[in-house]
């Protein structure tokens, strides 16, 4: 794309991953000369990309079934007349991509991207890796199978995906044609993490997310108990943090376990931690993963979704089953145990990041998605 042309990020979340993506991609593209745009809620960083020269437009779609919502943002985004749409979650995407044939109508060659960032928890071990993180409903085909390949369809949409195992569910199971499924991984700025120095005693863990069923913190809860030698952050909020702290108040972690709630800026957690940790049932390309690796952490995840096309079991960190407690609590063990590994993985970690998972290799592949999108 030429400098000048006019690309709108469109959201309805205001916090998580694909949010800190998104803004993330607003500012590199608004860096890289692009009439760059927000339209969607505030979030907390929406005046720090106010600054760098995004310009956000603030409204809300608060549910699915939030009608009006949806009215005035498809009114604002057709009164923008973009060059490219770039949706950037999955109410953003049906309505976005709903929206397609009459952005068209007023402007010729509008480009439409879908970014498929995660699968719904009742399908999720339909991706290689995953297990089923929640209970499959009638509708979940019905929604996120036929429905997102009518859609896409309807919309003539190139569908963005950051991991090749969700590329695979996307054309396998969605019945997607493969020739508009782009794989661009996410991507983060590495030079806004400090480099971790992971040679604590005792070892600090930390994990990062949202505290719901499919993160699984449960299970990492369960596995630093039997390693006494471990201290755990964890940071994030989410409708699991009464359960996770009543846990965390037994004896067996009293003392041991801080809940931070959430952070807006979990960098410097990451550069006091000595082992980044992702226990997860079902992932794609997770964002706090990349920072992590960024920061120069050593990697102990679950081999979930596109988890495995980063993190190089043994290289990078190590991998374990999605739902293996006997695994995880032996690969804890052995990070808490070996100061040398830890630092020669999170060495190696850190480098993985600045060879192909920054925000620039991010905007090199996006803008070619955009430009193929234009071109029908």
């Amino acid at each position: 794309m030429s400098g000048g042309q006019r690309v709108v990020q469109v959201l309805t979340q205001d916090a998580g991953g694909p949010v800190d993506h998104a803004v993330d991609v607003a500012v590199g593209l608004a860096g890289r000369g692009l009439d760059s745009h927000v339209l969607g809620p505030w979030t907390p960083r929406t005046e720090t990309a106010r600054e760098a020269g995004v310009t956000w437009h603030e409204l809300e779609v608060a549910s699915k079934r939030d009608v009006r919502g949806a009215a005035r943002a498809g009114r604002r985004l057709l009164a923008l007349r973009p060059d490219v749409v770039h949706l950037q979650d999955r109410r953003a995407g049906w309505l976005g991509r709903g929206l397609a044939p009459a952005l068209r109508s007023r402007r010729s060659g509008v480009g439409v991207v879908y970014t498929l960032h995660g699968v719904a928890d009742g399908l999720s071990d339909l991706v290689a890796g995953n297990a089923r993180a929640g209970v499959r409903r009638r509708r979940d085909r019905a929604l996120y199978l036929t429905g997102e390949r009518l859609v896409s369809r309807w919309g003539r949409c190139r569908v963005v995906v950051p991991s090749r195992a969700v590329a695979r569910y996307a054309v396998e199971q969605v019945g997607l044609p493969p020739g508009v499924v782009d794989v661009v991984p996410n991507g983060v700025v590495a030079e806004r993490y400090a480099r971790a120095r992971p040679d604590g005693v005792p070892p600090r863990a930390v994990w990062v997310g949202v505290l719901a069923p499919v993160k699984r913190v449960g299970l990492l809860l369960d596995a630093v108990a039997e390693v006494p030698q471990v201290r755990l952050r964890v940071v994030g909020d989410g409708p699991l943090r009464d359960e996770v702290a009543d846990r965390c108040a037994r004896p067996d972690l009293a003392d041991r376990v801080e809940l931070t709630g959430w952070v807006a800026e979990p960098a410097t957690c990451l550069a006091d931690a000595d082992v980044f940790v992702l226990t997860s049932a079902a992932e794609n390309c997770p964002i706090a993963l990349l920072e992590a690796m960024a920061s120069g952490l050593p990697v102990l995840s679950t081999a979930v979704g596109g988890v495995p096309e980063v993190v190089r079991d043994g290289v990078d960190g190590l991998l374990v089953p999605a739902d293996d407690p006997t695994a995880l609590t032996a690969a804890l063990r052995t990070l808490a145990d070996d100061a040398g590994l830890r630092a020669r993985l999170g060495a190696s970690a850190r480098r993985r990041i600045l060879d192909g998972y920054t925000l620039e290799h991010c905007l090199d592949r996006l803008l070619v998605s955009y430009d193929a999108s234009r071109e029908g």
